[in-house]
């Protein structure tokens, strides 16, 4: 398993770097963000840990290129620490979210949890009605019509799809797509279903994701 730090600080980056390879990663280190992106885009590594504030390009806009042209996994690693950035960073695509001063153990045990993540087969194609979604090529159409989703908004509708006539609760998606316990008072769920509805079922007639009250959310007929 190949790993890309992106992180400024030389402490903390030349600690990562010794740590991660002794913990058996292959890892390679990018002090700049502009290095970073760079890094990130010739090479299809398995993980990248990557820090907010950083020289040429912030994490913010590396977020963004990222899932825009590449599918990795992604674990910010800031001393950015408010509710807002890291409800931001998730919105971006992240998959985790660690707040320096940070626990090397804490984030061997999410590196581990995220690599062995996606190992157990599905379906390459899920169809309901007239949604079809297509996780090998990462497609989505309704009635024939492709709608564009980021990364999180695919993996958050990939969950309602699979979990189909079943209510989720917002603990259960936010653990899911996010792979983080939020506090009760985030609305980082909600924001993302509003968001996904606007595309998957703004436009059409029929409505396929449905609130259920004081609960969460399912996917299918309405409850």
């Amino acid at each position: 398993m190949s790993i890309l730090v992106i992180e400024d600080d030389p402490k903390t980056g030349d600690y990562l770097r010794k740590g991660l390879k002794e913990g058996g990663y292959g890892v390679d280190l990018a002090r700049t963000g502009t290095d970073g992106l760079r890094m990130a885009l010739e090479r299809p590594y398995d993980l990248v840990i990557l820090d907010v504030m950083l020289p040429g390009i912030d994490g913010w806009r590396i977020m963004r290129a990222l899932r825009e042209r590449r599918d990795v996994r992604v674990i910010f690693l800031t001393a950015r620490d408010q509710l807002d950035d890291r409800i931001h960073g998730l919105e971006l695509g992240a998959d985790d979210y660690l707040v320096k001063p940070f626990s090397f153990t804490e984030l061997l045990l999410r590196i581990r949890t995220l690599l062995r993540r996606g190992v157990a087969t599905e379906p390459d194609l899920f169809e309901f009605g007239d949604l079809r979604l297509d996780v090998l090529h990462r497609k989505v159409t309704r009635d024939g019509v492709e709608i564009a989703l980021t990364n999180k908004e695919f993996l958050l509708l990939r969950l309602l799809v699979k979990g189909r006539g079943s209510v989720l609760s917002r603990t259960q998606i936010a653990s899911e797509v996010w792979h983080m316990n939020f506090d009760s008072d985030t609305n980082v769920v909600d924001v993302a279903i509003k968001r996904l509805r606007a595309k998957i079922d703004q436009p059409f007639e029929r409505k396929l994701i449905h609130s259920v009250r004081g609960i969460g959310y399912t996917f299918g007929e309405e409850p």
